[in-house]
Order: structure tokens, then C-alpha cells, then sequence
């Protein structure tokens, strides 16, 4: 049942993950603030993901615990006991979010409409934001602020970033060079791009005269990946893999020049601070996930890499449908790369253009 409703007084958003996807709804929420300065806005978030948002301005946050099983939901239904929203907007169509949404009290519950709606959200809703044909996540996003109304422009953010962390992100650093930040892991191995292309590109970064920086989270297959890329490449990188909080990492993007990842949080935690990406894609279509205003740094064998799997044009497949294949990535070339750093430094930093 698509249409407008009039404005809420008190809304609840459930967004429990991933990060790029809560970076996508951030510029949702504050269109909805733009429009309606006096809205109640309440986020029920995942714990990773409240530790970069937290400070979001006039946003409650209550974090749900999806690994804390039944307490899980039981502690949220505590949160909210004696509550009542006006709008809950239902962001997220795996079966625990639909649970988790049961806990919420909400006069209207908006979900995605029919086509989008997975694993039954559907029958977790009682109204669904209109259809859209082939959407970025983030436009899709946004139709929950257009089905409450907002009239919706142009995304923008005003990201947490804190005095403290660009202090701290500058003195650990510590160069008066343009900063190339490569941020070499995804959340699953497969779409992580290899060593030597990692490295090499590190190479021709320093070449080119910029600190090469390298970012990620603590984990055991970060900090190897990034210890292989520091051991293969010819020049000194600033390795700060497992060693910075979420919102260090941010103010690391902000302070960056250009960003390189994979399909990833940290790419689109760089849009939202204005750092211009180059992504690597092999397994998901990054006209739908890819970084929001960098699609054409992107480097890209998603289209070679479905058309041959399912036999069919990528047209005449589903949007949005993956790749699959642990080594896919490894048709993205070194070559392809570099041409979109030229390309990117071009566009934005033409007084570096000589040095190339």
C-alpha cells in the first residue's frame, strides 16, 4: 500500500547492520531531520555499528545484540516497554530484524515493497515504501523518508567526526604528503583483491608521492593481509590495521585523499566524509552497493563475471544477483587500477598531474 504519511511526531528506525549500509541510512535520517527538526528519531542499531554512530546529533540509539539470542530480544522489548512510535521504519529484511521489529511498538510499520521484501518482511509491515526499478541501496533507503513525506534531495552527511580523533589520526601519521589510504579486507575473504596487486598499487602510490596507509579491523586475517602487503611492497607503508576505533578510522577517511577497497564498510564510510574512492568489485553490482558518488572510479569484472555463470545478459538478470567464486577477484588487472588513480587524481588534484 504505497503513499505519503503525515509527518510523525516519534520515529523508530531498524537498521541493525552492516556498516556501509547504516552509512547509507545516516543520509536518510538526516534528510528526515532537515524536514521535520522536531522529530523523535530512536535507531535500533548492532553493536559495531553504534560504535561509529553514537555521537550522530539528535539520534537515540538503543543497541540490539544479535548474538545475545532470546535475552536479545527480551532486553530490547524491555527498552520500549510503555512506548509507542508513531512510524517504524523496517530497514532490514533478515528474519531476525523482523523479530527483533516485534519488540517495537509502532502505530505504522513501513517495510520495502513486495519485491524487496526477503524472508517474509512483509508480514512484519502494515505499509511498504514504493517500488523502484534497479536502486543503489542508498535510494532505496531513502524511499522510507519519502513515504513519511520527505521530500527527498541530494545525499548528503554530517558525519561524528571528533577534534580528538583528527588530532590523533595526524600525529600518528605524521606527514606533510597526500594520504592514500588502502583498506584491504572485506568482510568475507573472497572479495578481498591479492597481495601483489595490493602492493604494487601501494608502490605506484608512493611513487606518485603520497603516504600509503593501510587500514582495517583486528582480526587475524586482516592483520596478515596487511603484513603480506607491507612484506611485497618496495616502499614504507604506515600499517595502522587493528589499531584504530571506528571513529579513528573515520577521521583516517577524512584526512585521506583517495580511498582503495573492496566492497567494504570503510569505502563507504569515505563517501560520507568526501573522500573519493576507487572500489573493487568482482561479486556484487556496484550500481547497487558500490561507493554512492565514485561509480565511475570503480573497477569492475561483476558484469564478465555473472553473464558467464548464469549464461544470460546482465540485463536479463535479476538486479542485485552475486557472483559467486572464491578467486573472482583476480580478474581485476593492477593496470585497470592504476588508470583509475590517474583518472581520480585528474579530476581532483590536478596540480599532482605532473608528477604522474
Amino acid at each position: 500500500m504505497p503513499g505519503q504519511l503525515a509527518a510523525p511526531k516519534t520515529l523508530c528506525i531498524l537498521r541493525l547492520s552492516a556498516i556501509g549500509d547504516a552509512c547509507h541510512a545516516v543520509a536518510m535520517v538526516q534528510q528526515i531531520q532537515k524536514q521535520y527538526p522536531d522529530i523523535k528519531i530512536t535507531w535500533v542499531i548492532g553493536k559495531v555499528e553504534a560504535m561509529l554512530l553514537d555521537k550522530l546529533p539528535g539520534v537515540e540509539f538503543v543497541v540490539f545484540d544479535k548474538s545475545a539470542g532470546l535475552s536479545g530480544y527480551r532486553q530490547l522489548s524491555q527498552a520500549f516497554k510503555g512506548r509507542k512510535f508513531d512510524v517504524l521504519l523496517h530497514m532490514q529484511v533478515a528474519l531476525r530484524a523482523s523479530l527483533a521489529s516485534l519488540c517495537i511498538p509502532a502505530t505504522t510499520k513501513i517495510g520495502f515493497d513486495r519485491q524487496r521484501a526477503k524472508e517474509g518482511q512483509w508480514l512484519f509491515t502494515n505499509k511498504r515504501v514504493e517500488p523502484l526499478e534497479q536502486p543503489h541501496v542508498l535510494d532505496g533507503f531513502l524511499g522510507f523518508a519519502q513515504a513519511i513525506g520527505v521530500n527527498v534531495e541530494k545525499p548528503t552527511w554530517n558525519m561524528p567526526l571528533s577534534d580528538e580523533d583528527l588530532l590523533w589520526v595526524s600525529e600518528k601519521i605524521a606527514t606533510d604528503k597526500p594520504i592514500a589510504v588502502i583498506s584491504p579486507a572485506a568482510s568475507k575473504v573472497e572479495r578481498n583483491w591479492h597481495v601483489e596487486g595490493y602492493s604494487k598499487t601501494a608502490d605506484h602510490l608512493s611513487a606518485l608521492g603520497f603516504q600509503v596507509v593501510l587500514c582495517g579491523g583486528p582480526t587475524t586475517v586482516e592483520t596478515l593481509l596487511a603484513q603480506q602487503i607491507e612484506s611485497q611492497s618496495q616502499h614504507t607503508l604506515c600499517n595502522l590495521v587493528g589499531q584504530t576505533t571506528l571513529t579513528q578510522l573515520l577521521s583516517v577517511l577524512k584526512l585521506a585523499h583517495l580511498v582503495i577497497a573492496p566492497d567494504t564498510g570503510p569505502a563507504h564510510m569515505a563517501v560520507t566524509v568526501g573522500t573519493p574512492v576507487i572500489g573493487l568489485y568482482a561479486h556484487s553490482n556496484p550500481h547497487r552497493t558500490g561507493p554512492y558518488y565514485y561509480q565511475h572510479y570503480v573497477v569492475s569484472c561483476y558484469q564478465h563475471n555473472v553473464q558467464q555463470q548464469y549464461g544470460k545478459p546482465l540485463a536479463k538478470l535479476p538486479w542485485g544477483i552475486r557472483a559467486k567464486g572464491k578467486l573472482l577477484m583476480n580478474g581485476i588487472s593492477v593496470a585497470q587500477v592504476k588508470d583509475k588513480i590517474r583518472q581520480l587524481i585528474a579530476d581532483h588534484y590536478p596540480e599532482m598531474v605532473g608528477s604522474e
